[in-house]
């Protein structure tokens, strides 16, 4: 169930990877996007998964940059023969892509203080679209990047967490979502009635209804969510007053 749609702006997610897609992999960065962007009031409206193919990322990056206010990426920006988002993104916005002076200085400087060779394969990671802007990546330096409202980004979660904090800052967003949680030992068949009523009355909220099972019986988690803390607090007591029959 869900209330009156957001003003605040809108994003979507496309998570890259041939590893995420066999299961070899658990994505771990939409969960940890989807709460940053809901503290800044930024709504993540879908996300995406391709695997390492060129067309694939072009078609799904130029879909979703154009519904949405914001396109994050993640995955595909290493050093390897399979690491092609960055060549697609520069294809999606029908830009040429070759190695930047700022990030190859930055790259050259950090494996040269490592001790370590910046052989071709490293210099990879310095091709960055024309017109795109880096985001720093304190972890392992190798720069993320935006392009209009397309921001590319690494697929290891630490790296990506670092760049997401990099990034944010930047970004306007709108009011943060809050939400609270009532749990019901009631099944969702008893509680659907009252519930959409609810969901009515406070139109201007969103209700989502998640079942569970203990011990054979049915219940379920009631969350409430919307920008509003006293409209919230007031739904829920609501919520509380009808089903009364709750556990701690």
């Amino acid at each position: 169930m869900s209330g009156q749609p957001s003003t605040n702006p809108t994003a979507a997610i496309l998570i890259i990877g041939d590893e995420i897609l066999s299961g070899r992999t658990r994505d771990a960065n939409m969960h940890y996007l989807a709460g940053e962007l809901n503290r800044i009031g930024i709504t993540l409206k879908e996300v995406r998964f391709v695997s390492d193919d060129h067309a694939s990322i072009v078609a799904a990056t130029n879909a979703l940059r154009q519904s949405f206010d914001q396109l994050f990426t993640s995955g595909g920006i290493g050093p390897t023969h399979d690491d092609l988002t960055a060549d697609a993104i520069a294809a999606a916005f029908g830009v040429s892509i070759g190695v930047r002076d700022d990030a190859h200085a930055l790259l050259a400087a950090h494996y040269q203080r490592n001790g370590m060779e910046f052989n071709e394969a490293r210099q990879r990671m310095a091709r960055i679209p024309d017109g795109a802007t880096l985001i720093a990546n304190p972890i392992s330096i190798a720069p993320g990047f935006s392009l209009e409202n397309v921001h590319v980004m690494a697929g290891v979660p630490s790296i990506f967490q670092a760049m997401v904090a990099s990034l944010l800052p930047q970004l306007t967003g709108g009011q943060p979502l809050l939400s609270q949680t009532l749990r019901i030992l009631q099944g969702e068949g008893v509680i659907a009635g009252p519930l959409g009523a609810l969901a009515d009355e406070f139109s201007d909220l969103s209700f989502g209804s998640y079942p569970f099972t203990v011990n054979g019986a049915y219940g379920s988690n009631i969350v409430i969510r919307g920008h509003d803390t006293a409209r919230i607090e007031a739904a829920m007591s609501r919520l509380a007053a009808l089903f009364p029959s709750t556990d701690a």
